[in-house]
């Protein structure tokens, strides 16, 4: 089945709206496949991320997961996008992936200080994504979370924690991130941890379940879902169909922005399931 094209019309002109505080996108912005089906005809590559900007509302980098970008680049994503439009990123492995992270005070500054004021406004949330293999210990990651800097210039930052082992779904844990405003990804796949209590004062999703034979990568039911679920946080509420820690205490009911990213699974698709969502917010 094919992948819906972007509508006809003047490339960059928008086609889709969101509430101020649903924004919805894709993990980066260069994937052949998207190539004639995502990307129009004949669109030169350089020109993607302004085109994918217009589209969906944010898009998740995962280039710094590799390694800082220059200064320069950060700026020059800036440039091609439009206003209201928010990047997030994902912060280097080798701080998350080190032996103690209580010990990686300086090289997460170094990421943060290193360049990421170019973004100005377009700075959205730092994904500090953790290994499989790394279980839940209390005060190393208490003395981590103590470390993060809370501004840039005068600008908040908005950190989150990406947890990938069983350990971390206990109350001890949902306190421990509360204490520091830390908001947990909610993670809708089948091969990791999925916690959806809220921890911060945000919401952050990666939605992995996308179907290759399926032109929108999710079935209208699920959109739907999906869209009400947005909202329902945004406003303050909790959906009620998802997996939350046993004994941990609810939440403080709170507006809240919200961030959704369609990543991985049916690569190709995903991009025709944040509009598809966006045009149902």
């Amino acid at each position: 089945m094919p992948i819906p094209a972007a509508p006809a019309g003047d490339l960059f002109a928008a086609p889709v709206s969101s509430t101020p505080r649903i924004r919805v996108g894709i993990g980066g912005w260069t994937y052949a496949p998207w190539r004639n089906t995502f990307y129009p005809d004949k669109l030169v590559q350089r020109r993607e991320l302004e085109f994918a900007s217009r589209h969906v509302t944010t898009i998740e980098i995962n280039g710094t997961y590799y390694g800082a970008q220059k200064p320069a680049t950060y700026a020059k994503w800036r440039s091609e996008t439009p206003d209201g439009f928010v990047f997030s990123l994902k912060a280097p492995r080798y701080v998350t992936e080190r032996g103690a992270l209580a010990g990686a005070g300086k090289t997460a500054r170094d990421f943060i200080e290193g360049g990421l004021a170019e973004l100005g406004d377009r700075l959205g949330p730092i994904n500090w994504q953790l290994p499989p293999s790394r279980r839940f210990e209390p005060d190393d990651l208490d003395a981590f979370l103590a470390l993060l800097p809370r501004a840039l210039d005068g600008r908040p930052l908005r950190h989150v924690l990406e947890v990938r082992h069983e350990s971390f779904r206990c109350a001890d844990y949902v306190a421990l991130a509360r204490r520091h405003g830390m908001t947990t990804v909610f993670t809708d796949s089948p091969t990791h941890p999925s916690l959806a209590d809220l921890t911060g004062d945000f919401v952050y999703a990666r939605l992995m379940r996308s179907e290759a034979t399926l032109a929108t990568g999710y079935a209208d039911a699920a959109l739907a879902a999906w869209a009400e679920r947005a909202r329902r946080w945004a406003g303050g509420g909790e959906p009620d169909d998802l997996p939350r820690v046993p004994g941990a205490a609810p939440a403080a009911a709170k507006p809240r922005d919200v961030f959704l990213y369609f990543i991985s699974a049916a690569k190709e698709r995903n991009p025709a399931a944040a509009m598809a969502l966006l045009a149902r917010l």
